[in-house]
């Protein structure tokens, strides 16, 4: 016992040591950083930008809110003084929990150096992954007092894994990797924390326009939209729960995964209980089961039991509603004709979606912004998928159900704060003010 205590101090340590030291030479120390986020129009993907490398290029990067860690293009014009390759048994590997050590006989370039240590960056959106190096870059990003933008801060060490060109296949035009947001020790949000000394939490707030830039905070709070409206302020909180079983594309049996899961026990529609499987609610022991978050898939994915007795709960209720059903459009299963639809602050007047948590009084609740798709031709389809007979994972909330809501993620105590709707509080999470204050 004793001895399993001296080797995590020895290992909290190592950390707090291997962070301070990557730290840029400044007296300035943030409370907290800011990224801007936008959606692609043509793979609903949604990307942020990062400056890396010396001298500094921006970089763009496909939000994934479960990845493990930031990865980026090495092999395609990667050029940076002071890039520097974990070598094998060194403390980054150590923290980066790679046991992988090899060389590479096309060097010495970025991404390919002999005795260093790799890891298997995942492309989420086409499932692929594959070997790439461990390394460290500057990476500088923007601080914030919740308000605006502030002066850019640096972390001189970032760690990051360099991936091959094709890994790119499937990302947006533009983007040259992937920002991980998940619960790994070289996950973007443990790196600027244990770097600058904040709170260990991040938050999201997803803009649905193409026109408007949603945000990201890493640190705490205050998160403040148009008119001054602090988001962070009335957050609904529900424990997050790890699942034992890693959801990466590779991992090393004992594993346990960095996406960000939640405890929904059931569903309601329009204060109705929708009658499924709640055996399929929860993680079993084979890592399979339960509700995820994720920013890489669009839509919510349901499991085809889940799913038909949902939308059969849906039809049914927006009948009551006197609203007509039309034919599949779009590759949307159920949709409706719009014409008896009224329009109300948080979006069509349809049948409300209740994800109940913890208790039937902590709920999340999905209006018609975040449920309805508007397909044209007064048509509104159900932004909901079906995921299959046998997923990993039996509910998991996509991008389109985020838009608009702020999620903010506590790792220190593993608890999710969320907004539903911020369109009831008259903002959206496309009013941050990104004009800088320096």
């Amino acid at each position: 016992m004793a001895l399993s205590l001296q080797h995590c101090l020895l290992f909290s340590l190592l950390t707090t040591l291997l962070f301070a030291s990557s730290l840029a030479e400044t007296s300035f120390r943030p409370k907290a950083l800011v990224l801007p986020v936008t959606k692609d129009a043509s793979t609903f993907q949604y990307l942020t930008q990062i400056k890396q490398r010396t001298p500094l290029v921006t970089v763009t990067l496909v939000v994934d809110l479960g990845g493990q860690f930031l990865w980026v293009d090495c092999e395609n014009n990667y050029v940076s003084s002071t890039y520097k390759p974990a070598r094998c048994g060194s403390a980054v590997c150590s923290l980066a929990k790679s046991g992988a050590c090899g060389d590479c006989y096309a060097g010495p370039k970025p991404g390919c150096n002999n005795n260093t240590c790799g890891l298997f960056p995942d492309n989420t959106i086409t499932r692929t992954a594959t070997g790439g190096e461990v390394a460290q870059d500057v990476v500088s990003v923007q601080s914030t007092d919740g308000s605006n933008p502030g002066r850019s801060v640096s972390v001189s060490k970032f760690i990051f894994v360099c991936a091959p060109t094709f890994l790119l296949d499937g990302l947006a035009s533009g983007a040259t990797g992937m920002a991980g947001l998940g619960r790994s020790n070289i996950g973007l949000p443990t790196q600027f924390a244990s770097a600058f000394s904040f709170h260990k939490k991040f938050a999201i707030c997803l803009s649905g326009s193409s026109s408007g830039k949603g945000v990201i905070f890493f640190g705490d709070g205050p998160y403040k939209l148009l008119l001054n409206t602090d988001a962070s302020q009335g957050l609904i909180y529900t424990p997050l729960f790890i699942n034992p079983v890693s959801t990466a594309g590779v991992y090393s049996q004992g594993e346990k995964s960095v996406e960000y899961f939640i405890g929904v026990k059931s569903i309601k529609i329009d204060d109705v209980a929708v009658s499924i499987n709640t055996t399929l609610l929860k993680i079993d022991s084979n890592g399979n089961g339960g509700t995820k978050i994720s920013t890489v898939n669009p839509y919510t994915l349901l499991e085809t039991s889940i799913y038909k007795a949902f939308t059969n709960a849906f039809i049914k209720a927006a009948a009551a509603r006197n609203i007509s059903r039309v034919g599949s459009v779009s590759g949307f299963d159920v949709c409706f004709s719009s014409v008896n639809v009224g329009h109300t602050r948080v979006g069509p007047a349809v049948p409300t979606i209740d994800l109940i948590l913890q208790s039937s009084s902590v709920y999340w609740r999905i209006f018609g912004a975040n449920s309805m798709v508007d397909v044209g031709n007064n048509v509104l389809c159900l932004g909901f998928k079906n995921a299959g007979s046998s997923p990993r994972t039996s509910i998991v909330i996509g991008g389109y159900q985020l838009e608009d809501n702020l999620l903010q993620f506590d790792l220190a105590t593993s608890t999710l704060g969320f907004s539903s709707s911020l369109l009831f509080r008259q903002t959206t999470c496309a009013n941050f003010n990104f004009t800088s204050n320096v």
